[in-house]
């Protein structure tokens, strides 16, 4: 058993011995990017496992020792955290817990602390928790962020968007059940190979791989029909994560719709973004905004490169990139306004309603007071300003019933079908107008 090491502040490291020895296990929120990002963490000589549990427990354990007063995201990903150690399937002396701290105002960068004290209640104390963060707001001997791994982990947010965006367009119409998700296992089985051959990791690789993906998912049968398209935005751990959401994209699927999720570059850049601003607002060292604007500069490159793939595709939708999307802001928030998801949760809004997509969830979680602002507090100024949208704000939180959050989800999308009826319906009488003229 590896020795227990503790820092100057009383920190519990996690050491090179326990590299060796210990399982490090990941709370899971983009299924299909973290397990790129898993696998990555493995070739790089780590033991880890992505928890894909569910159930009351969960919650149970969260609302235990998480004070009620914190997010919600934060009780989930604390209670999945611990509930995976008491479990029984772990050496609860073996194993390590990983988290990411964003070193901004939300509340994501104290989770770490809030997971400590929820250890300490526990009488887990032993349990080394690492940070995952860019910000050197917290160092292990035993884990870093290498060069290779940060740009690994760039390609798997490619990797693993492309994913998503196509799979959501092929899933709703696919005509036999199970081919969308049997393509997912094969596209990744093909990246996860070409990284560990060490391809895939530069820049004309990564398009051909866009492609190999593409055309993968163009062999797949799908249905003529059209369904109705709903964008899901909000929080970001509710936004993605089946657990935090109540499985919300497969429910939108059981009731015939076609669900628009945003990629998770966007947000990437976001942070990035947000650091060159800062310098811009408050002041600070040149060559570190000089530092975003070259990291910036190189994952929008590889943004636009998935882009032109999609549009090159023939088949598939395309998002806009993140200048395009920074640019339906003007006129609502500032750039200043970045707390949590900041002004990117509001111009997510606006591109769906301006791409053809104005049916959207905004998943509120409970405590997350920037989201409600940028989020629920929004969208009376968005319906004015386009009264054909249809958004509906659902709440997440521990007292939250799932039966109620999908009766407002129903309601949204009864709307939605007799908006496009009414739609429909105009277009066909202007088409019998134009038909006398013609003759």
């Amino acid at each position: 058993m590896a020795e227990l090491v503790y820092d100057s502040t009383g920190r519990l490291l996690f050491t090179e011995e326990m590299k060796k020895e210990y399982t490090l296990l990941v709370p899971q929120m983009l299924p299909m990017h973290f397990a790129l990002l898993v696998r990555i963490m493995q070739t790089e000589g780590y033991k880890v496992e992505m928890l894909n549990t569910s159930g009351k427990s969960i919650l149970d354990y969260g609302q235990k020792y998480v004070h009620n007063d914190a997010c919600f995201p934060a009780i989930l990903v604390i209670g999945q955290l611990i509930d995976a150690v008491k479990s029984g399937k772990y050496d609860p002396h073996n194993v390590a817990l990983v988290i990411t701290q964003t070193g901004g105002g939300c509340r994501a960068s104290n989770y770490i602390h809030m997971l400590r004290k929820a250890l300490e209640k526990a009488d887990l104390a032993y349990v080394p928790v690492i940070s995952v963060n860019l910000s050197g707001l917290e160092k292990n001997p035993g884990f870093k962020l290498s060069l290779g791994f940060i740009r690994k982990a760039v390609f798997a947010v490619f990797y693993g968007d492309i994913l998503m965006n196509i799979a959501n367009q092929v899933r709703p119409y696919e005509v036999n059940p199970g081919d969308t998700d049997r393509a997912i296992e094969d596209c990744m089985d093909m990246l996860l190979s070409e990284m560990n051959a060490g391809r895939g990791l530069r820049h004309k690789p990564m398009i051909a791989n866009f492609h190999r993906i593409i055309d993968r998912f163009k062999t797949i049968p799908v249905t003529g029909e059209e369904k109705v398209r709903v964008g899901v935005v909000g929080e970001i751990y509710v936004k993605y994560s089946p657990l935090g959401n109540n499985n919300l994209e497969q429910f939108l699927l059981s009731e015939g719709a076609e669900p628009v999720v945003p990629g998770l570059a966007d947000f990437v850049i976001f942070k990035i973004f947000n650091r060159d601003v800062d310098v811009d607002i408050y002041g600070g060292p040149w060559i570190k905004q000089a530092v975003c604007r070259v990291f910036a500069g190189y994952i929008k490159r590889k943004q636009r490169a998935m882009i032109d793939a999609l549009k090159s595709s023939g088949r598939f939708r395309a998002p806009g990139d993140f200048d395009e999307l920074h640019s339906y802001i003007k006129g609502y928030l500032g750039d200043g306004n970045k707390m949590g998801e900041g002004w990117l949760l509001t111009a997510e809004m606006l591109e769906l309603i301006r791409t053809g997509v104005p049916n959207i969830v905004c998943t509120q979680p409970f405590g997350c007071l920037p989201n409600h602002i940028v989020g629920k507090g929004m969208i009376r100024k968005l319906k004015d300003d386009y009264p054909w949208s249809n958004i509906v704000a659902i709440d997440y939180d521990p007292g939250a019933t799932k039966i109620n959050q999908e009766n407002r989800i129903k309601l949204m999308l009864a709307n939605a079908r007799g908006l496009a009826k009414q739609k429909e319906a105009a277009g066909e009488a202007e088409e019998r107008q134009a038909a006398p003229a013609a003759r």
